[in-house]
């Protein structure tokens, strides 16, 4: 299981197993917030716990959560059902992942979200290669 954490404790997170990969997006928000995001399901591999603030974006469709304390953020969650399966889709930080070595070595996906919200896929990097 892979754990993670804001810098003060408050917001955690759990990711069942090791994450197959992560992705760095380069919309408005994520360059900013400078994440590298684990995908899954609400409550199905990714469970979180503790109280945060959320931004929720423009388009309405994902609220950014980070701890009220010392506001890192730790997930972003959809804000509405999937069409196809009614699961919620949620996202994990791996920056906040508590073990390093755990997640070192996760290759990392490119997505464009700023012009053409196309994969962009992978240049070789792993998440160790991103904490530069």
């Amino acid at each position: 299981m892979t754990k993670g954490s804001c810098h003060c404790g408050t917001v955690t997170w759990e990711f069942d197993g090791t994450p197959e990969d992560a992705t760095a997006c380069n919309c408005t928000v994520c360059r900013r917030y400078g994440t590298l995001w684990a995908y899954d399901w609400l409550d199905e591999k990714i469970h979180v716990k503790g109280e945060t603030t959320t931004y929720i974006r423009g388009d309405k469709m994902l609220g950014f959560h980070f701890c009220p304390t010392c506001g890192c953020v730790a997930y972003w969650k959809g804000l509405t059902p999937h069409a196809e399966n009614g699961k919620i889709r949620i996202a994990v930080n791996l920056r906040l992942a508590e073990d390093a070595d755990e997640v070192a070595e996760i290759p990392v996906d490119h997505f464009d979200g700023f012009d053409t919200f196309e994969d962009r896929g992978r240049d070789g990097r792993c998440v160790k290669d991103m904490w530069f």
